[in-house]
């Protein structure tokens, strides 16, 4: 055998060996992250986070959520938004970012690429204006689903809005959010996101003697209409979700809290 197809069959081993040791030390870093996102945080409060349907919990550093892999996205996304965690900082947008804590394999943020649709967050990055890296995690793909444009920037911008608001007003407030998966719904990219009717939102101040509890139920399109007029009870979301929200409340303050749809409490001014 000559010299040269020596050095080439040498250069090939080199080369396989290089590419697999990179490829190992990709699947323990995947394999540590997902480690890792099992595993809740000193900042999540564990104790308002709702049930999985899909059993599949994620905790980063400044939301929790449950991925659900059929739909390739979060039935809920679940946080804490403190009056401390209030800020008008503004950080440059990343790009969205795969996340890796997702054992069965998030979406692929090309999916959302020329869909018509924007990469709506469900933890909104303001909300987590307080750091850069709370701010940046919201960009991991987990924590988007798709939105009109005119939706994502008019009426859920509006609500979002108001949840900071009533963080400030009350001393804090705990948020799950998520889109409505059941039912017909459009997909879009080679992931096949599915694309929610409607979304919803749901708080609880547990900062005072007597809790209070507020949902909202919104058509995923833009809408002029007061907030108030979206106004669910917990348990309407409830049966239409399967997701047990507040597993941990005393049942007797959970049953109380989860019937009503009133807002009465909550600020609208």
């Amino acid at each position: 055998m000559s010299r040269e197809k020596v050095f080439s069959i040498l250069a090939i081993f080199i080369l396989l060996g290089v590419l697999g040791y990179e490829y190992f030390l990709e699947e323990k870093e995947r394999a540590d992250i997902q480690s890792l996102g099992v595993k809740p945080k000193v900042d999540t409060n564990t104790y308002f986070l709702p049930t999985s349907t899909t059993g599949q919990i994620i905790h980063h550093s400044s939301y929790s959520l449950s991925y659900d892999e059929d739909h390739e996205q979060a039935e809920w996304v679940a946080y804490e938004l403190k009056k401390s965690h209030l800020s008008t900082r503004k950080f440059k947008r990343p790009y969205f970012e795969i996340d890796k804590a997702v054992k069965t394999g998030a979406a692929h943020w090309r999916s959302y690429k020329n869909s018509g649709y924007d990469r709506g967050h469900l933890c909104p990055a303001g909300d987590r204006s307080y750091s850069r890296e709370a701010h940046d995690e919201t960009f991991l793909t987990s924590n988007i689903s798709p939105q009109k444009h005119d939706f994502n920037s008019g009426i859920w911008n509006r609500l979002e809005q108001k949840i900071r608001y009533w963080a400030n007003k009350y001393e804090g407030v705990f948020v799950v959010t998520g889109g409505i998966l059941n039912g017909e719904m459009e997909t879009i990219g080679q992931d096949a996101v599915s694309v929610p009717n409607q979304f919803y939102k749901v708080l609880i101040d547990n900062n005072k003697v007597l809790p209070k509890m507020i949902a909202f139920l919104i058509p995923h399109e833009d809408s002029d209409k007061p907030l108030y007029d979206f106004v669910v009870s917990v348990d309407d979301l409830e049966n239409l979700t399967g997701i047990d929200f507040f597993p941990q409340l005393d049942d007797t303050i959970e049953n109380r809290l989860e019937a009503s749809s009133s807002y009465k409490g909550w600020s609208f001014n």
